[in-house]
C-alpha cells in the first residue's frame, strides 16, 4: 500500500523528545508537566536510582561532566534543559555547534554557573548589587574587607549551592579559609556582607521568542543556607515593591538571554530596597509552591518555553500559599507519615522526592493555601514538622 493509500494505517506524529540533565527532585517534576504537554522525555542521571530516574521511562545512567556522554545524549533529542547549572560550559558549546537546542544556552547559563561572570554582568547592567570583587588570594580578600568593611562575604565563583563554598568572614583572622582546598579554575569572590531584613525571590519565565511571565513575588527562609520555607505573596510588600521586583527579574531574563524559568534571589534591606543575591536558570525551590498554588506551574512553564509553546497564566489562584521543605530528620517512613497529615488536613498537598534521608537533605515540600496567612502557615509548618519528625508537632 502506498503512502496515499486511503486503507493505509494513519501515521502519528513523533513525539518532541526534551532531554533534562540532571535526575533530581526538578526533573521528577518536570515529568508530569511533560505529560500532560505529550513531550517525550530522555534523562541523563547520575545513577540508577537519583529521584527522577525512579519515574522516568527513559534514563540514561552518565556523567555529565563527559563529553562524549552528554553528545550521545543529546544526539537523541531535540532540545536539552537542566536540571542543575553544573553542566561545563564548553561541552554546551559543542552541543549548539552540532544543531542541539539548548535552553537555557550556554551564554545565559554561565551567569548561573559563575558567580563571578554573574557579579560583572549585573553591574554592567546597573541592577543593584552587592559591593563585589574578585580577589586572587588572602591579602586582596584582608585588603576588600578593610576597604568595605568587616564581616564580608566570601564566595567560591563555581560549585557551591544550599550554602556550600558561602562563609561569613567576622575579621582578617579568617581570610584564608575560603582558599583552603580551592579546585583549578574556582575563584573567590568577595562581596560586602548587606545586613536584609528578608529574603525574596522574584521568579519569571522566557521563551525563545521573547514572551515572558512574571510570577508573585516570594518571601524566602533560609536555616544554614537551606530553603526552609517560602510564602507566596511576599507578606508586606508594596505593589510599587513587587512590581519593582518583577522588572527586574524580567529585564535580567531579556539582557541574558535566558529562556525558561529565571529565579532572581534578593536581599532585601531594612528601607525597602533589594539587591540581586544569586541567579538560578531552572525550576527552583522558591517556585514549588506553584505546583498547587498557580493557575500555571513553574515546571510546566519552564517546559513551554523549551518547546517555544505560549506560556500559561502565572497568577496565584489563592491570597496565600506556604511552601515548607521536609528536610532529612527523624522520621524514617515519610509514606505511613502521610496517614496523620492527610487526615488532619484534606487541603494539604504533599510531593515526595523518593530520595534517601540524610540530615538538612531536602526530602521533599508540602504546600497549604488558603485565604488567611496565619491558618495557612500553621498548616504547613505542622505538616513539614511532623514529616521530618519534629517532637514539637508530634506531641
Amino acid at each position: 500500500m502506498s503512502a496515499t493509500d486511503p486503507d493505509s494505517p494513519p501515521t502519528s506524529p513523533r513525539p518532541f523528545v526534551v532531554g533534562i540533565i540532571g535526575g533530581g527532585q526538578l526533573a521528577r517534576m518536570m515529568y508530569p508537566a511533560a505529560i500532560r504537554l505529550g513531550l517525550q522525555v530522555r534523562l541523563l542521571a547520575e545513577g540508577p536510582d537519583v529521584s527522577a530516574a525512579q519515574v522516568v521511562g527513559d534514563v540514561t545512567v552518565g556523567d555529565y561532566t563527559d563529553a562524549e556522554t552528554v553528545q550521545a545524549f543529546a544526539a537523541r533529542c531535540d532540545v536539552i534543559t537542566f536540571d542543575h547549572e553544573h553542566v561545563p560550559t564548553e561541552i554546551l558549546r559543542s552541543l549548539e555547534q552540532a544543531g542541539t537546542a539548548v535552553r537555557p544556552g550556554p551564554d545565559a547559563l554561565v551567569h548561573a554557573q559563575d558567580k563571578a561572570v554573574m557579579r560583572e554582568r549585573l553591574t554592567t547592567m546597573g541592577a543593584p548589587v552587592p559591593s563585589w570583587q574578585v580577589v586572587a588570594d588572602e591579602q586582596a580578600l584582608i585588603a576588600f574587607g578593610d576597604a568595605h568593611g568587616w564581616p564580608l562575604i566570601a564566595k567560591t565563583s563555581r560549585g557551591g549551592y544550599d550554602g556550600k563554598g558561602v562563609w561569613k568572614l567576622d575579621s582578617a583572622a579568617q581570610a584564608a579559609e575560603p582558599f583552603a582546598n580551592l579546585k583549578p579554575g574556582v575563584r573567590i569572590v568577595a562581596e560586602e556582607f548587606v545586613p536584609f531584613v528578608r529574603e525574596l525571590s522574584a521568579l519569571v519565565v522566557r521563551s525563545p521568542s521573547g514572551q515572558a511571565a512574571a510570577y508573585p513575588v516570594s518571601e524566602s527562609v533560609q536555616r544554614d543556607g537551606i530553603c526552609v520555607e517560602t510564602t507566596t505573596p511576599a507578606p508586606g510588600l508594596t505593589e510599587k515593591q513587587a512590581v519593582g521586583a518583577q522588572k527586574l527579574a524580567l529585564q535580567i531574563a531579556h539582557e541574558l538571554g535566558v529562556v525558561g524559568v529565571l529565579a532572581v534571589e534578593l536581599m532585601q534591606r531594612e528601607d525597602g530596597s533589594v539587591v540581586v543575591n544569586e541567579l538560578a536558570m531552572r525550576p527552583h525551590n522558591t517556585g514549588h509552591w506553584s505546583i498547587d498554588g498557580a493557575v500555571t506551574s513553574q515546571f510546566e512553564n519552564h517546559l513551554r518555553a523549551v518547546v517555544d509553546l505560549p506560556l500559561g497564566d502565572p497568577r496565584a489562584r489563592e491570597p496565600w500559599t506556604v511552601m515548607g521543605n521536609i528536610l532529612g530528620g527523624d522520621e524514617p517512613d515519610l509514606p505511613s507519615a502521610l496517614l496523620h497529615c492527610f487526615a488532619r488536613d484534606r487541603d494539604l498537598r504533599v510531593e515526595l522526592y523518593g530520595k534517601q534521608e540524610r540530615p538538612g537533605r531536602k526530602v521533599g515540600h508540602v504546600n497549604a493555601y488558603g485565604e488567611e496567612l496565619a491558618s495557612v502557615r500553621r498548616r504547613a509548618r505542622h505538616a513539614a514538622g511532623y514529616l521530618m519528625g519534629d517532637p514539637a508537632e508530634r506531641g
